[in-house]
């Protein structure tokens, strides 16, 4: 089993553009999340996946590997299934958020782990939630799985209902799980999936993994205890230098 880490990063970000080149503690944003990937034992290759020459020309200054795709994409899953499809002789890809600058390389080999069953045909990771918080927080998507660990569905709104106790107990009531949005896929899967429509569930709820379920895959999850920092805005980046400098004094 081959396995290929791959990171989308484009500049043009909505709510944050430029957001691959931000420098954190010196050294950019993606190059820190290319470091991280090639410390992950079940890698066999790390590749950036961009369509902005201001990141290639970053990727090139720290020695990384790159691949241009289409500017039109989508989602960074398209943009993996381009870049897959240059790299025939790998057998799963690992679809690594480029806005995750600490994440853990044993994140990404318990995902890859997941295609040791080769049923297995796409996989991600999940979280025990603690805090009443995350639970209603519509920003932080929650999943529920079935006996076998497989997602039965994804939601930004608190999944299960629980029928028999106050809001402000419901994480005492049951376990809920945060959706960790890493990815894999096995290569033939990433490419169906990459060719359907968008579903009514994915539009209703605005998340892509929706339109597989729809569609009839099923998705693998294994539980993670890691929760590494997502930089979507400005003020993320501004809070994490923050907390660089309040270790660093330490």
């Amino acid at each position: 089993m081959r396995v290929i880490g791959i990171i989308p990063a484009r500049y043009a970000s909505t709510r944050f553009p430029g957001k691959p080149l931000v420098d954190i503690a010196g050294k950019t944003m993606i190059q820190r999340v290319y470091e991280q990937a090639l410390k992950a034992k079940s890698l066999s290759k790390v590749v950036i996946a961009t369509d902005d020459e201001r990141i290639a020309d970053e990727v090139k200054k720290f020695g990384g590997e790159f691949v241009f795709t289409s500017p039109q994409h989508q989602s960074g899953t398209d943009r993996c299934a381009e870049v897959s499809e240059q790299y025939p002789h790998f057998d799963i890809v690992i679809n690594i958020q480029g806005d995750e600058p600490f994440i853990e390389p044993d994140q990404i080999d318990l995902l890859a782990s997941c295609f040791q069953e080769e049923k297995v045909q796409l996989a991600t990771l999940i979280k025990p939630i603690q805090s009443q918080e995350s639970i209603y927080n519509p920003n932080s998507p929650k999943v529920v799985i079935d006996v076998n660990g497989r997602a039965m569905y994804f939601s930004r709104s608190p999944i299960p209902f629980i029928r028999n106790g106050e809001p402000g107990v419901w994480a005492e009531k049951h376990q809920f799980y945060k959706h960790i949005g890493i990815y894999g896929y096995r290569k033939e899967a990433l490419s169906a999936i990459t060719k359907l429509a968008p579903s009514s569930l994915e539009i209703a709820e605005s998340l892509e993994q929706l339109r597989w379920i729809e569609n009839g895959f099923y998705i693998q999850t294994k539980v993670t205890d890691f929760e590494t920092v997502a930089i979507d805005t400005p003020d993320d980046l501004l809070k994490l230098n923050h907390l660089l400098e309040a270790l660093k004094l330490k």
